[in-house]
């Protein structure tokens, strides 16, 4: 199990607290985490792991056939002034668990499963399937030929996925359930180039049953990757067809089928920075609307040293929203995507009818013990059409965009110490509200404050 404490694109270093367990980074072309808060150096004198050393045991003695995962993570966390459609105050303790295996008899052909268990002890009565799950199967997959250089591969059952940088897919794991899909994935590897056709389902959460295959949501097409196009430059190119019905979640007239053609680049500049480009153009229907719609996503970041090594990142990214007199659909759906820390550490706000600016600096203070600051200044695409959370559901709308459009802005810090295999961290956020908030939501105010504890093995 991976002990992944930022997961970086070329352009932005992006937190995710913690981000433990096997969700894949698809896209073979993203460089691996140049941050490494600790080293073997730092670990030496760490007592050596007891269930580490016997899950390595029974690797070694398997030949390397049979490998086990495991996790363990508590956060206590506060939020207040939060008044956002069905938000509320809350002080909570959450609790996640899981345990995986992994088989693979021969290097073509491997198994891999895993359980979850998710709860929330103290919220009471009622807790939403977004806080707790009892145990349940959160991963069960068969890959064959995942491990060639070359030629044909695929996936086949459930399993926590990112592509690209989780804009459109993804696997938030700083949520307490984190997102799985059922899935069907075939491949085809030529030197540098991956060429994919998917079809993945979200899996609805039915706290307290098995959670069945729904395959009333949805997506379905390619996503494809090229590793060093040009110097210093890789590219994903991909189509999502993306279709929900009522009983894939689907709440107004009609259905929902929208179709996104999509690209991203990314790589190094001169001076020791790196970037990445994304766009997407949307077509097909909103319910009974034609959608018309896009985003755009832009960040540079660069390592420098101050003293202590300093990660640096900006970005800039859009999605747009429907205008006053549009006939349209222009409210970008952003799929099933992982939006932690892409609009503030507070989780408020998803990739719909929003303009965002952010910046994130990581100072490692040791090897082991890292202090993040974070700033996020949102703003409305479209005066006129709602402001959508994480989730994608509208939270405050003005309908006839007479509130403007600033939403406001976010400030967060965060620290992480990694000792041996357990990750330990704290944080506090707050949001300032803008024009918009003010005149549309009352007593809307948040703040965020956590610390959590994580103990996991490979």
């Amino acid at each position: 199990m991976r002990h992944t404490l930022l997961a970086t694109s070329t352009a932005s270093f992006v937190l995710l607290l913690p981000s433990a367990g096997r969700a894949q980074a698809v896209n073979p072309t993203t460089p691996n985490n140049p941050i490494a808060y600790a080293t073997p150096a730092a670990n030496a004198l760490i007592p050596e792991d007891p269930l580490q050393r016997l899950d390595d045991e029974v690797e070694r003695s398997t030949h390397k056939k049979l490998d086990f995962t495991f996790e363990e993570r508590t956060r206590w966390e506060e939020k207040d002034g939060v008044n956002f459609g069905k938000s509320v105050n809350q002080q909570d303790m959450l609790s996640r668990l899981r345990i995986g295996a992994i088989f693979q008899p021969v290097s073509w052909f491997k198994i891999s499963a895993m359980g979850q268990d998710a709860r929330a002890p103290f919220y009471g009565n009622g807790a939403p399937n977004t806080l707790r799950a009892p145990m349940d199967l959160q991963e069960a997959y068969v890959e064959l030929f995942g491990q060639t250089e070359s030629g044909f591969g695929a996936t086949f059952g459930r399993e926590m996925l990112n592509y690209g940088e989780s804009r459109l897919i993804g696997s938030p794991q700083w949520s307490n359930l984190s997102r799985t899909f059922d899935t069907g994935r075939m491949n085809y590897r030529a030197g540098r180039a991956r060429f994919e056709i998917l079809m993945v389902s979200p899996v609805k959460i039915v706290p307290g049953t098995y959670d069945t295959p729904e395959l009333g949501e949805r997506i379905v097409g390619t996503y494809n990757t090229f590793s060093s196009i040009l110097p210093g430059t890789s590219a994903d190119a991909y189509f999502l067809d993306h279709s929900q019905n009522k009983i894939g979640g689907w709440t107004g007239a009609g259905t929902l089928d929208t179709q996104s053609y999509g690209g991203r680049l990314f790589g190094s500049l001169p001076h020791h920075f790196v970037y990445n480009l994304e766009g997407v153009d949307q077509t097909g229907h909103m319910g009974l609307l034609t959608q018309r719609a896009f985003a755009f996503a832009g960040g540079a970041a660069r390592k420098v040293s101050v003293g202590r090594p300093l990660n640096f990142s900006v970005e800039y990214k859009e999605a747009s929203g429907t205008r006053p007199g549009e006939t349209n659909s222009g409210t970008f759906d952003q799929l099933s995507p992982s939006n932690h820390d892409k609009f503030g550490h507070e989780d408020l706000f998803g990739w719909r009818n929003l303009k965002t600016a952010k910046s994130l600096e990581t100072l490692e203070l040791t090897r082991s013990l890292a202090l993040n600051v974070m700033y996020t200044d949102d703003w409305l695409y479209s005066a006129a059409d709602s402001l959508y959370n994480s989730a994608g559901s509208s939270i405050a709308l003005s309908k006839k965009g007479t509130a403007g459009t600033h939403v406001g802005q976010e400030l967060d810090s965060f620290v992480t110490y990694k000792v041996g295999p357990h990750l330990l961290g704290a944080g506090f956020g707050h949001f300032f509200k803008g024009e918009f908030i003010a005149q549309t939501t009352r007593d809307v105010n948040p703040r965020y404050f956590y610390v959590f504890q994580q103990y996991s093995f490979r």
